[in-house]
């Protein structure tokens, strides 16, 4: 037999060409390669839940984060889904008994720690805008928030005293702000609280203040 004919097999066919039992384990290797490949990237495409994902915000944001943010920050457009979200978390929390919550403050979402925990807070770090305010700074802000918009004369007159100091103050910490002019000679001041103000104090609006008849039971 000649070089133009290549040798045969007993079977036939050209040596050489028969699969071997090692083809067969490399070609079934890169199958399974291409297999795990593809469920990986799968699961890369999928990325976390979008639980996770709100959660990473709310926890590592500054203030609270509303609806519309929320919509921009995860690109998920109905606002009921937000809400959904957050609510689960919620359930979530409370059935694994977390020391902490969401909470809707200053029209935004926020993680707060369950009131039952503020004894050990308040050891590891007194609410620092509580006890820097003075008896007078407080009793002024408490007038602003139940009597605005409201005049600086009309807060003097309920307290009997000058309150020029103490709405400085409150002005310099971001909770009382200017929101806007009397129509009377001199156009003064109107004076309310900001939203800084209900963060601080976990409010979600004005409406969540205690009701004047609730204090005086106290």
């Amino acid at each position: 037999m000649t070089a133009d004919h290549p040798e045969e097999t007993q079977g036939g066919e050209p040596a050489g060409e028969n699969p071997t039992v090692d083809d067969e384990l490399v070609e079934a290797s890169v199958v399974e390669d291409e297999a795990v490949a593809a469920a990986a990237g799968d699961e890369a495409l999928d990325g976390p839940s979008a639980g996770a994902v709100i959660e990473a915000l709310l926890l590592t944001a500054g203030a609270p984060l509303s609806v519309e943010r929320l919509k921009s920050l995860t690109e998920i457009e109905d606002a009921s889904e937000i809400r959904a979200i957050v609510e689960g978390l919620r359930v979530e929390y409370r059935e694994s008994g977390r020391a902490f919550t969401v909470e809707e403050v200053g029209h935004g979402f926020r993680l707060l720690t369950l009131p039952e925990y503020a004894p050990w807070l308040d050891r590891l770090k007194k609410r620092e805008t509580m006890t820097r305010l003075s008896p007078a700074a407080l009793e002024t802000l408490a007038i602003v928030a139940y009597r605005q918009p409201v005049l600086r004369a009309d807060v003097e007159k309920i307290r009997g005293v000058d309150v020029g100091g103490a709405l400085r103050s409150l002005v310099e910490r971001g909770l009382v702000k200017v929101v806007g002019r009397a129509e009377e000679p001199g156009s003064p001041m109107l004076y309310g609280t900001t939203r800084r103000f209900l963060t601080v104090f976990g409010l979600n609006s004005l409406t969540d203040l205690p009701r004047a008849k609730d204090l005086r039971r106290r």
